[in-house]
């Protein structure tokens, strides 16, 4: 028996509306993620203004999942359909970053350790770099935005005496530290910061990357990304590029790199989700939301470890990795 009070029929008469201003609100939610995903189909990031929420695909899947569970509610199962293909598109994507590669790692294979570190401007702390290449046993550390008056001062901070070797072009402000002998000089065939070290009686190349970032100018963003997709073919092998890529493993221009042969080691350790940026930034009052400092190595190396540390003044974390030669 229902309530025939006009109270009551007049709530019964306004849910109807409710739900399909639910359903309108869903689906134009839903729209972001799905456009979002066709560009990165289609690889519209390259060089575009796309490039910029590209780097965001990861929330937007978590807003995909929110949206499926409530269009489920509503009850509305075409929508339901329809966010949950979306759902399993962007599932596939992300979820190998998640799961370990599993690969096996010789005991006997000498072992590599690199960091690398945005100096944000020269603001970071030296204390803070010194620590952190001595507590982590660094043996090649890759700096980003690090000018002459910063590198003084690393120096001061007793970086020398870890590091004695470095690579710093004369203009640029990417540098290579190195405790370990260097094996040979730059090669011009990279266009950044870049010497080989000898490891175990192995030469690995180091290439230090810093890539302009896609908001100030995607073109010249993607323009760095591609100048070192062409040098990587037959130079890869036992080469580690390490920095600031400025890009997520979503970026077509950052997967066109990687496909010339090269691995992510937080991919490979299923470490892919673990944001790097941006960490205490002054401008920026949020967590780190995204990952784009990253390890890449040649298939003659493998990834045995990697972890995200805070830098006291500077907007990044810093990543370590460990890698086996095994080439």
């Amino acid at each position: 028996m229902t309530d025939g009070t006009p109270e009551h029929t007049a709530v019964e008469g306004r849910r109807p509306r409710l739900r399909t201003a639910a359903l309108a609100l869903c689906l134009l939610l839903l729209a972001g993620p799905a456009a979002l995903a066709a560009a990165r189909l289609l690889g519209l990031d390259d060089g575009t203004r796309w490039a910029l929420p590209m780097s965001f695909l990861p929330h937007a899947a978590l807003l995909t999942v929110l949206l499926l569970a409530a269009l489920a509610g509503l009850r509305r199962w075409w929508a339901v359909g329809l966010a949950a293909a979306l759902a399993v598109l962007q599932l596939c994507w992300l979820l190998p970053r998640a799961l370990p590669d599993g690969t096996d790692v010789p005991a006997a294979a000498p072992r590599l350790r690199v960091a690398t570190s945005n100096a944000f401007m020269g603001g970071i702390s030296p204390r803070a770099v010194v620590d952190l290449v001595r507590e982590q046993r660094v043996d090649v550390l890759a700096m980003e935005e690090l000018g002459d008056s910063a590198a003084d001062a690393l120096d001061r901070a007793g970086l020398r005496e870890l590091l004695p070797h470095r690579e710093k072009p004369e203009h640029g402000d990417t540098v290579i530290y190195t405790r370990l002998p260097v094996s040979s000089g730059p090669d011009p065939a990279w266009p950044t910061t870049n010497l080989a070290v000898d490891v175990g009686g192995r030469s690995v190349r180091i290439v230090a990357v810093h890539t302009y970032y896609p908001l100030g100018d995607p073109r010249a963003w993607a323009d760095g990304l591609h100048r070192l997709r062409a040098a990587a073919p037959g130079r890869t092998r036992d080469a580690v590029l390490l920095g600031d890529f400025n890009a997520t493993l979503d970026h077509k221009p950052m997967r066109d790199l990687l496909a010339t042969g090269l691995t992510d080691t937080h991919d490979q350790l299923g470490a892919g989700l673990f944001p790097t940026w941006p960490q205490d930034h002054p401008d920026y009052a949020a967590p780190p939301l995204i990952q784009i400092d990253h390890v890449l190595h040649g298939p003659a190396l493998t990834a045995v470890s990697v972890d995200e540390h805070a830098m006291a003044r500077s907007d990044h974390r810093a990543v370590v990795a460990e890698l086996a030669v095994t080439g």
